[in-house]
């Protein structure tokens, strides 16, 4: 019977740590969006993000690609169509 009076105001001591912390958080935004971050780093930037600049730049390269690609795809076929 004695513990108890150790007890319970331990008990009460870690519940009142334990709400502090809680309110603390709440007042830190702690639990402001918590999926947000987890899925952004598997989308890729939306356009509207990007100055004119860059976009036109992004969609040089990407239109360059598909040339040096569609290239390869003809030399390749030259290669095993050989003499």
């Amino acid at each position: 019977m004695k513990i108890l009076y150790l007890l319970i105001p331990i008990s009460l001591l870690f519940l009142s740590i334990a709400v502090w912390a809680f309110f603390w958080a709440v007042k830190n935004n702690q639990f402001d969006d918590l999926e947000g971050p987890a899925y952004r780093i598997l989308f890729d930037e939306d356009e509207n993000d990007l100055t004119p600049e860059e976009r036109e730049r992004r969609r040089h390269n990407a239109e360059a690609a598909r040339e040096r690609q569609k290239q390869r795809k003809e030399d390749d076929r030259n290669e095993s169509h050989g003499p």
